[in-house]
């Protein structure tokens, strides 16, 4: 054998172990936030900006921003478009028209992918920092984070009657609403898919997620003075959303008028019991009086009025439902993708 016929064999490739593949960098958590925008174009830019200020101060979160214009008439949505151009976490849904801030919600939520997704509005009263805190309780374990306003900067009549409303809401249903919450909350990825599936149309979205369990927790803020514009919950949206609470978790509407029939039958037993004893023991005073018969009219009228008109609002809730249309339309969604935008 020749010294050309032992040489060593050519090395092979060298065998793939665990130890030689490099590990997967872990997946930084995204956070959805859910942004209802109705004809803020006064005060949107500075929201944003104090947004993305606070989420700069957090690298090692990925966000996603969903900002749902709710059928605004000024130049909200422009505004909105540029956001979505100059910054990839930008999500832009555009509604076909002004279907209400809780419908706006939903749509937001249908489109969040987020671990996380928060909810709040853009008139800086909810400040953008406050929401760092929201995530931090979520990390800690919370499924359900409720800010609740320990101060506000409104009119005395706007706190006074806030603060009867919550308390009187919470005594009248079986569901614990918490005190003095909106609808500034977090919540975790596995709540926001089970929110979606509520698809009631009028909807109460505070008192829905109060109603859901999970492990819930509070976060205490002082909510500001709007930037700017004026509010878009004036006290006729603020009653409706009144009515919708109340209807949507308690039926004490409904057992307020057996109540009430109850006590108008006694009142009436107690008239019929005196006209009687007063033709039987006092005829020569009976006279046909104009007065009480008016009253006794109009009082029974009245009662019976209410009465139709809330048995007729949980007629046309459910007549609502019934007709199974869609909660909202989308005229187009604007943006890119969310996770890693910042990269």
């Amino acid at each position: 054998m020749t010294q050309q016929d032992i040489r060593p064999p050519a090395a092979g490739p060298a065998p793939v172990t665990l130890a030689s593949v490099p590990p997967e960098p872990a997946r930084r958590p995204l956070i959805s936030y859910v942004l209802p925008v109705y004809d803020e174009q006064d005060g949107i830019a500075a929201f944003h900006a104090e947004l993305t200020a606070a989420l700069a101060g957090r690298p090692e979160l990925d966000f996603e921003l969903v900002y749902v214009n709710d059928g605004s008439r000024d130049g909200s949505l422009a505004l909105l478009k540029d956001f979505a151009a100059g910054d990839r976490r930008v999500r832009v849904v555009d509604l076909a028209r002004n279907f209400g801030h809780q419908l706006a919600i939903t749509a937001g939520l249908d489109l969040a992918a987020g671990d996380a997704v928060i909810i709040m509005d853009t008139d800086l009263q909810d400040p953008p920092q406050v929401s760092l805190e929201l995530i931090d309780a979520w990390r800690g374990g919370a499924e359900i984070v409720h800010a609740r306003r320990r101060s506000r900067q409104d009119t005395a009549f706007k706190r006074a009657t806030a603060h009867l409303y919550y308390r009187l809401l919470r005594s009248s249903t079986e569901v614990d609403i918490p005190l003095d919450t909106g609808d500034f909350r977090l919540l975790d990825r596995r709540v926001a898919d089970e929110l979606c599936r509520y698809r009631e149309r009028s909807r109460f979205v505070r008192g829905i997620v109060a109603s859901m369990g999970y492990h819930q927790s509070v976060v205490s803020f002082d909510r500001d003075e709007r930037f700017a514009g004026e509010t878009k919950y004036p006290l006729r949206k603020m009653a409706r959303l009144a009515v919708d609470g109340m209807t949507s978790f308690s039926t004490t509407p409904l057992k307020m008028i057996t109540r009430l029939g109850f006590v108008v039958l006694v009142l009436s037993l107690a008239g019929i019991v005196y006209a009687l004893a007063m033709k039987f023991l006092r005829p020569e005073v009976t006279v046909s009086g104009w007065t009480m018969l008016m009253v006794v009219v109009l009082f029974l009228g009245g009662t019976q009025m209410l009465s139709l008109g809330v048995i007729g609002t949980y007629v046309g809730r459910i007549y609502r439902e019934t007709q199974g249309r869609p909660l909202y339309l989308v005229r187009e969604v604007v943006g890119g993708p969310g996770p890693g935008a910042d990269d």
